[in-house]
């Protein structure tokens, strides 16, 4: 296990809920995703971590939601994207086949933070590492409700969500009482019907 990865369980883990990665599901996605993610499937895979916080995804399971959320977008445009994990709370993770860790979509808000590529190409493998070392709860976290609703709904599956109901974009409060614990790909194509994508850029 390399120093990245080790950091990134000392922040994040321990591991929760893990799936084996089924062999053609590396081989599917052998030259579009980085060898270290397909090394990582290899030896921890698809599971959740602090808690049921941070979630690793099978990516095509997860291919009706990248289509409902950009789908129909100019990002589309820019790169063949992947979701290779997610929030409790929606936060989508998606790594481009060239521009890696490039784009973010916070589902209950409806808005997406695109970015410049940081690792393209050959740096890739290390990109994905870097991505990994800075995951931390706080980002992950909404208000810091995370622990709240686990003590009030239980903790989570790996195909389980916190969602708000009524929904943010239906003018539903953002606080504990309106939490519901609901199936996240349905509930994320659901989300990605009520509002437009907002595009946030940096100041």
């Amino acid at each position: 296990m390399d120093e990245d990865f080790e950091y990134f369980l000392e922040q994040m883990g321990p591991s929760t809920h893990k799936r084996t990665v089924p062999t053609s599901s590396i081989e599917r996605y052998r030259g579009k995703l980085p060898d270290q993610l397909l090394a990582y499937w290899e030896e921890h895979g698809w599971c959740g971590y602090a808690d049921g916080l941070f979630w690793t995804v099978d990516p095509q399971e997860y291919e009706p939601v990248l289509e409902a959320w950009i789908g129909d977008t100019p990002l589309m445009e820019k790169d063949a994207y992947h979701i290779i994990a997610r929030s409790a709370f929606g936060k989508l993770y998606f790594w481009g086949e060239r521009t890696g860790d490039s784009l973010k979509v916070f589902a209950p808000g409806s808005y997406c933070f695109p970015r410049k590529a940081m690792y393209e190409e050959s740096e890739l493998d290390f990109g994905l590492r870097i991505f990994f070392s800075n995951r931390d709860r706080k980002e992950n976290d909404f208000d810091d409700l995370f622990t709240p609703a686990m003590n009030k709904l239980g903790p989570l599956t790996c195909d389980e969500m916190y969602g708000f109901v009524p929904a943010l974009a239906l003018g539903g409060p953002s606080d504990l009482a309106h939490l519901q614990k609901i199936k996240a790909v349905e509930h994320l194509v659901f989300l990605a019907q009520l509002a437009p994508l907002e595009v946030m850029t940096p100041p």
